[in-house]
């Protein structure tokens, strides 16, 4: 920890600013201390599509510590961020030294893929609606969906953020989400905040069990 320590950089990150840049050998992991990142990509004809995001506590650029290949994606803050940024070469020794830093980063690297097959199976659902109350069922907490009480999401994706993550325009989601405050199932607290109020119902409608 003395070593990672001594070694970490600590930096503030701008609105939009880029973490980590697509197409290039990045040589450092980073922790996100506060803020949202997300991992982005860029089709052919130029659209940008979201495919992760990054919550503060967890990490991105793991996939340089298994190979020299270069970063798959860009990685940009969504707000205001802080990220501690640890080098590869030194975070790579760690990990062949230690089962448990082996173990985290394995679980977390097939979390991220299992994520990605659920953004990829989103895309090929043929209801928008039902594309946007999937993307904010995944949002909310799994401790929240156990108990079926309201959940609070703070920071929540803005609605071009969704959009770019199901690959719909913004003004369609905002549509949704009029729909969805209309039956009362979602309510705005303040620009931070967004009040999940009938969990049974989002769960249905993300399963297309039920229609807006």
């Amino acid at each position: 920890m003395l070593q990672l320590a001594q070694r970490s950089t600590l930096k503030k990150l701008s609105r939009r600013a880029i973490v980590l840049n697509a197409g290039v050998r990045e040589d450092c992991l980073c922790f996100l201390f506060e803020g949202r990142l997300q991992g982005v990509d860029f089709t052919v004809d130029g659209r940008e599509v979201g495919l992760y995001f990054v919550e503060p506590g967890d990490f991105c650029g793991e996939l340089g510590l298994f190979d020299d290949g270069p970063q798959p994606e860009y990685v940009i803050a969504l707000t205001t961020s802080a990220v501690v940024t640890v080098p590869v070469d030194l975070m790579r020794k760690v990990m062949f030294s230690s089962p448990k830093v082996t173990s985290r980063l394995g679980t977390r690297l097939a979390a991220r893929v299992r994520q990605l097959t659920f953004q990829r199976s989103l895309l090929g659902l043929p209801n928008i609606a039902q594309r946007v109350c999937c993307q904010l069922w995944a949002l909310v907490p799994p401790a929240d969906r156990d108990r079926n009480i309201p959940s609070r999401l703070l920071n929540p994706p803005t609605h071009m953020e969704i959009a770019i993550m199901l690959n719909v325009s913004r003004e369609t989601v905002t549509r949704v989400f009029q729909a969805l405050q209309g039956r009362q199932v979602v309510k705005r607290e303040g620009p931070g905040c967004l009040l999940v109020n009938n969990l049974a119902l989002l769960k249905d409608l993300a399963e297309g069990k039920a229609e807006l």
